[in-house]
């Protein structure tokens, strides 16, 4: 703007300009002092700056020119004046709306640029979930049954009073309910005490035992709803496989090598188990089977309570009475079935020190087990 200034505020006398010649001459200076300043305009700011600098009304370059040359011009020079401030203002006007488009080309081709995908360059890694520990663990047991020839077969979770309790040996008012007495669900016109959220997934015994003769192998995951408080190794909803096995001869010592079988696969071979007498309604005999807590190798830890043992499953033979519930000749057939914690053994196998951290959500846990 100096270089502007020192030509355009002075008068045609001060300038010399005593004929249409030097008025050509100083109008042709001008416009190469503009054609130098347009370098200067290379973003939106700096290009109105530079256009406000040269068309501005009170201190542009073209109203300085007509305020000291137009008006100091005699008779004789007015119209190379006037010829010379029109032609260069249509250059200007023109140079100035050329680079605003340059501009907002420049400006359009870098926004492009930065959104082009450049399918030469190395793709994107993105985090992926993944399935959760119990659906791992789940899975894990499902292999080593269907290894052994066992179907996979999926109920209700929302269960009638009978498959939940009466059909397996536990009639309404036994003592024995109470171990699974559970929430009751329904609405205005429901029986009440008819419906409940299943405390198990041994209501599929009945229901697979109604529709298909023996043999039968078979075992069922699912959630089951419990009203335990939850602590280290409790949970009030938590998932469990059911297993039954139906056939002739079949015996206790088939139960306890299977269920062997199971846990060396599941925790390695080096894993023990050991079996309590205990009792289930529609079980007889029934046992507690126990494995070796991995948390403390044996020695006794706040998960296993320290006993050094850590209670997997439920099981027995299945008890004769059921079978009248289904049809199933006793005198001819025999069978036992289990149940086992899915979330329970999650926690034994990998050494989690309270089953609470499975339904906490915290990411920070769950990536350990991709």
């Amino acid at each position: 703007m100096t270089e502007k200034l020192q030509i355009v505020e002075r008068t045609l006398e001060q300038l010399g300009a005593t004929t249409p010649e030097r008025v050509a001459e100083l109008f042709t200076e001008v416009r190469a002092v503009f054609d130098r300043s347009m370098g200067a305009a290379t973003d939106e700011a700096s290009w109105k700056q530079w256009r406000d600098g040269w068309l501005g009304r009170t201190a542009g370059a073209l109203s300085l020119i007509t305020s000291q040359w137009l008006k100091s011009a005699g008779p004789a020079l007015k119209p190379s004046v006037g010829r010379g401030l029109n032609e260069l203002r249509g250059h200007i006007e023109r140079a100035i709306e050329e680079r605003r488009s340059a501009i907002e080309a420049q400006a359009a081709e870098r926004a492009a640029a930065a959104e082009r995908i450049d399918l030469t360059l190395p793709g994107i890694e993105r985090v992926i979930g993944t399935r959760h520990l119990v659906q791992q663990t789940l899975e894990e047991i499902q292999d080593i049954f269907l290894r052994l020839g066992y179907a996979i077969a999926e109920g209700p979770e929302i269960e009638t009073a009978y498959y939940n309790f009466e059909a397996l040996n536990i009639p309404e008012f036994h003592p024995a309910r109470e171990m699974w007495d559970t929430f009751y669900v329904g609405g205005p016109t429901a029986t009440p005490g008819k419906l409940v959220l299943r405390t198990h997934t041994s209501p599929m015994q009945i229901r697979i035992m109604e529709r298909q003769p023996p043999p039968v192998r078979v075992i069922v995951p699912g959630k089951v709803y419990r009203r335990d408080n939850p602590d280290a190794s409790h949970l009030f909803m938590f998932h469990q496989i059911e297993g039954l096995a139906v056939d002739r001869d079949l015996t206790f010592a088939d139960f306890k090598g299977t269920i062997e079988f199971f846990v060396r696969e599941f925790l390695g071979p080096k894993a023990r188990t050991r079996l309590r007498p205990s009792y289930f309604p529609f079980t007889e005999p029934s046992a507690e089977v126990d494995a070796t807590c991995v948390v403390c190798a044996g020695r006794g830890c706040r998960t296993c309570k320290q006993t050094g043992w850590f209670e997997i499953m439920g099981a027995g033979m299945v008890d004769p009475s059921v079978y009248g519930f289904v049809h199933y000749d006793a005198k001819k057939v025999s069978g036992f079935a289990f149940g086992m914690g899915v979330d329970r053994l999650a926690i034994l196998k990998h050494g989690i020190d309270d089953i609470q951290v499975l339904v906490q959500n915290d990411a920070r846990f769950l990536r350990q087990f991709p």
